[in-house]
């Protein structure tokens, strides 16, 4: 049997107490209201809307609150907010009754025959008290790009959009929060907004998407620090597989990850910053850092990182096996994601504040 078989297998026979594990979490009631963690989407990407909706991520905005809001969380990350003035005034007061933070995603610029559109959607989110916007603009760079050029070109179509949306967001007051997902090392990120350098412009600090750059995430946050104006917390796993290293996100307290130390980092830095749970319940990801493709969009990749990574399989891989989904019907993922948020939730009430 291969060391793949052997994983698949492990991760099969865990089915069973994944879902007896996590079958008693229970949300609990959220105190500090817009100070306590809100969902994400990609949280939520099993969960049907009440409608009979699409995925969580193509909940609409209001199904997304009224759910985040039922299992106990302080606020949500949602997509486009709603333009016309009756629904702007109906969001804006159920967000204030629940005393719930939002975040929308709005389509940013690509040309100038956009800005009508992105700045309606800007103003809109402004009316209904957003706590700004984000953006996640980049796939994973390792599977996305097969040549160094490929990934520039794109890292600067990335800072052409970015600095096209800018003028609006500073006319509107509004900011906007660029998510580390997977395209931009710290280093990169960090560069290119100190040469933007707009108060409107920053970072949504994915605690743990810069592992795939073997970036240890006290670092990532440390370079990124200085720009963050809100985050997804989750907790992290690693496994080695035979082309590089399994990723997972985990419940809290089962990961890798300081998650006490981040969070503090992080209110030390903002007092009202907002962080929103993003336990994303799916196989793991695989990272081919033993393959020529993954280095290819990597011009310099500081021996720190590798060292760091090295350490880390060695020494804190995952005890028992990785989340996975293999054998699950529709019905059992809903329930296993429901059983990791809640987890997650209780965990942060209980030890980070949240």
């Amino acid at each position: 049997m291969t060391r793949r078989e052997l994983f698949a297998a492990a991760g099969t026979t865990a089915i069973a107490a994944q879902l007896t594990t996590h079958a008693r979490a229970e949300a609990v009631p959220n105190p500090k209201g817009r100070l306590g963690m809100g969902g994400s989407p990609t949280a939520l990407s099993h969960r049907r809307a009440p409608g009979g909706g699409g995925r969580g991520a193509q909940m609409a905005p209001d199904e997304l609150i009224d759910y985040c809001h039922s299992i106990g969380l302080g606020g949500a990350e949602v997509g486009a907010p709603p333009t016309d003035p009756a629904a702007v005034s109906k969001m804006r007061d159920k967000l204030q009754t629940w005393d719930m933070h939002v975040i929308f995603n709005i389509p940013l610029p690509r040309t100038e025959a956009d800005l009508p559109a992105f700045e309606a959607g800007v103003k809109a989110a402004k009316e209904i008290g957003a706590f700004g916007l984000h953006a996640a603009m980049t796939q994973r760079r390792y599977e996305e790009f097969k040549t160094l050029e490929a990934f520039q070109q794109s890292f600067a179509n990335n800072q052409r959009i970015v600095a096209l949306a800018e003028p609006v967001l500073r006319k509107h007051k509004v900011r906007l929060a660029l998510e580390n997902h997977k395209g931009w090392t710290a280093l990169e990120q960090a560069a290119w907004l100190k040469r933007l350098s707009s108060e409107y412009v920053g970072v949504h600090l994915d605690f743990g998407n810069n592992v795939s750059f073997m970036e240890d995430p006290m670092f990532t946050l440390e370079t990124l620090k200085p720009y963050i104006f809100s985050g997804h917390i989750k907790d992290m796993a690693v496994k080695p597989y035979e082309d590089g290293f399994l990723l997972s996100e985990v419940p809290f307290g089962e990961g890798f990850l300081d998650l006490k130390k981040m969070v503090d980092i992080l209110r030390a830095k903002d007092p009202n910053m907002v962080l929103d749970l993003e336990m994303i319940t799916r196989d793991p990801l695989k990272v081919p850092i033993y393959t020529d493709s993954y280095w290819i969009t990597f011009k310099d990749m500081p021996g720190r990182q590798v060292a760091w990574m090295a350490e880390t399989l060695q020494k804190r891989s995952a005890k028992k096996a990785l989340p996975t989904l293999a054998g699950l019907g529709a019905p059992a993922r809903r329930q296993l994601e429901e059983d990791y948020n809640l987890a997650c939730i209780r965990y942060a009430r209980q030890n980070l504040g949240l």
